[in-house]
């Protein structure tokens, strides 16, 4: 899987989805302006229906409800994960990336720009709060 970067500062989950789904910022941000889904939106960051509804725009089904961050080897093969929670004037916010674990190893795609580097392996580093796990075919 390959990191898509965020074209806007609240872009992250479409990029998340884009990069899951496999295709480019620009193609997940039109299906998600078909779905009501703008990354100006700051829900985008505070609520995980938005992203949950353009995974399936793509095929792809993710769990219900987000299920609390145990460890890292407790992490499904793909998984939308939430780092940098905070809450921003009352409300929850978190930053979305992509957990992947699969022939090259275990690592997290971050569409962040200003990164040096999109595929990240520092895990100490990141404080996960939450994730939803996702399948990427229909089942």
């Amino acid at each position: 899987m390959k990191p898509v970067m965020q074209e806007e500062p609240t872009g992250c989950g479409i990029a998340a989805v884009a990069a899951i789904a496999g295709v480019s910022y620009g193609r997940a941000k039109r299906v998600a302006g078909s779905a009501g889904i703008v990354a100006a939106d700051p829900r985008l960051w505070s609520d995980h229906g938005h992203v949950r509804r353009l995974l399936s725009r793509f095929g792809m089904r993710s769990g219900r409800s987000p299920q609390p961050f145990r460890s890292w080897n407790a992490l499904p093969p793909c998984a939308l994960l939430a780092i940098k929670w905070r809450l921003q004037d009352g409300h929850p916010s978190w930053h979305w990336t992509v957990y992947v674990a699969d022939e090259h190893g275990t690592y997290v795609l971050d569409s962040k720009r200003g990164l040096k580097t999109h595929v990240r392996r520092d895990f100490g580093r990141m404080k996960p709060k939450w994730f939803l796990p996702v399948r990427r075919s229909r089942s």
